[in-house]
Parts: structure tokens; sequence; C-alpha cells
């Protein structure tokens, strides 16, 4: 509109050439409008779809949160309360059991409170580091609800391996609840090794035991352990091994971010 007013003021083009002149000029204005109105569009479009992808990646890593936090605990109180049931004419197991029961629930509550605050943009700093003792502590767990488990460790963690020695703690964790699930009562071994430039972790369940008293798994655990190391570009491997049983192997580079 513009180009036409300015033109209109300059008179009428003279002739041929003036006329070719005037709609060419028109032809690019209107050319340019168009390619800035989809320009626009197409960033308003690019927009939309980094904050959908942005929301299902924030929707997928709570799942994986609440899928560590709760199953591992939950899975260890179905186990102890199952097996309480069979313990009414022994009075002092009976305690110890309701008693490990009682402490895996406060332990559930604890962890889930953590993951409220994680998850709550305005409390405080997001990265947590497990403890040397809390995994210890996770196989005492385990332990307590009837798995028998050898636990072995080299190495010493290294400052700024916090998001590492998370995963191995989830590594182990999700693990040992696959083990209380699918293999209760056989022999489970967890080692993990702690070099300058990875760690190492390998969760072996000998057989298959009885599954009667525990919960059905959805896969949700290995999967998501897969593809957080592979962020790291660390290496994941979970399947069964020759001669019966089940193994898990993870090898987490230490100072890679996610």
């Amino acid at each position: 509109m513009l180009l036409v007013v300015a033109l209109g003021l300059r008179g009428a083009p003279e002739g041929v050439p003036g006329y070719v002149t005037f709609y060419l000029a028109l032809a690019l204005a209107w050319g340019a409008g168009t390619w800035l109105r989809q320009s626009r569009a197409a960033e308003v479009e690019r927009r939309v779809h980094v904050a959908e992808a942005a929301r299902a990646a924030e929707r997928a890593r709570i799942a994986r949160e609440l899928h560590d936090v709760v199953t591992h605990h939950v899975t260890a109180m179905v186990v102890q309360a199952e097996a309480a049931r069979y313990l009414t004419a022994h009075p002092d197991r009976l305690d110890q059991t309701l008693t490990a029961v009682t402490d895996t629930g406060r332990t559930a509550i604890s962890d889930l409170r953590h993951l409220l605050d994680v998850l709550d943009p305005g409390h405080g700093p997001r990265a947590r580091t497990p403890s040397a003792g809390e995994l210890h502590d996770l196989v005492e767990q385990t332990r307590r609800a009837g798995q028998p488990v050898e636990f072995t460790e080299g190495g010493r963690a290294a400052a700024g391996t916090g998001i590492a020695e998370m995963i191995v703690y989830r590594v182990v964790q999700e693990s040992l609840t696959n083990a209380l699930k699918h293999a209760h009562g056989r022999s489970t071994t967890v080692d993990v090794r702690r070099g300058d430039r990875e760690i190492a972790v390998e969760i072996g369940t000998d057989g298959t035991g009885s599954t009667a008293a525990s919960p059905g798994g959805s896969g949700r655990g290995l999967a998501g352990l897969r593809e957080r190391i592979g962020v790291l570009g660390g290496e994941f491997s979970a399947g069964h091994r020759d001669g019966g049983g089940f193994v898990v192997r993870a090898r987490i580079p230490v100072g890679s971010a996610s």
C-alpha cells in the first residue's frame, strides 16, 4: 500500500518500462510480506514444538524418578508383609518383620518428600548425591526383605561425581527391586568398582525364585536406566546369563553432565 501511494505521488508510470517497474516492485513487496508472515508462523510453530518436547521430557523425568523412588520400597514392603503372614507362631520374627515394614515405609516417605522438593523449582538445589552409607542401607533393606545379598565395592567416590553416583544408586536399586520381584530368596551379588574415568556396576541373581508375593513389573526401570546411562556416554546391559539367573552391568563415565 505504501508503495502504491509513493508511486502515485510521483505520477502515473510512463510507458511499458514504467508499468513493468511498478508491478515488479509490487510483486517484490508482496513476496517479502508473504515470506515474513511465513517466517513468523514457522517460528511460532517451532516454539510450540520446543515447549511440547520440553514438557514431554519433564514428564518422562518425573515418571522415572517416581518409579525409582516408589517401586523399590513398595516391593520390599509387599514381600515383607507377605512373609509376616507365616510368622504368627513366631512372635520375635514377626516383630522383626513388621519393624522392617515400618522402617521401609518411613524411608519411602522420606524419599518421596525429597523428590517433591526436587520437583519444586522454588525449593533449594535440585541435585543430590547419595552418601556412601545410603548404598549400604539399600542393600541392608533388601536383606531384611528376605533377599540374601553379597555386597562388594572398590575405589573411592571422587569429587564432582554426583551424577554418576546417583545413577549407580539407581542401577543397584532397580536391580535389587527386580531381584525381590522375580527371584525372591535367591542369592544376589552387588559389585561396585570406582575408577578415575568410570564406575563399573554388576548385579547378578541366581536362578528364578518365587514371585508369588511380588507385584509385576513394566520394564520401565531398566529402559530408563539404559536411557540415562546412554546420555552420559556409558554402557548398560541387562539379561539372562548362562546357567540361569539374571545380570545387570553398567559402565558409567565419571565427570559427565546429564
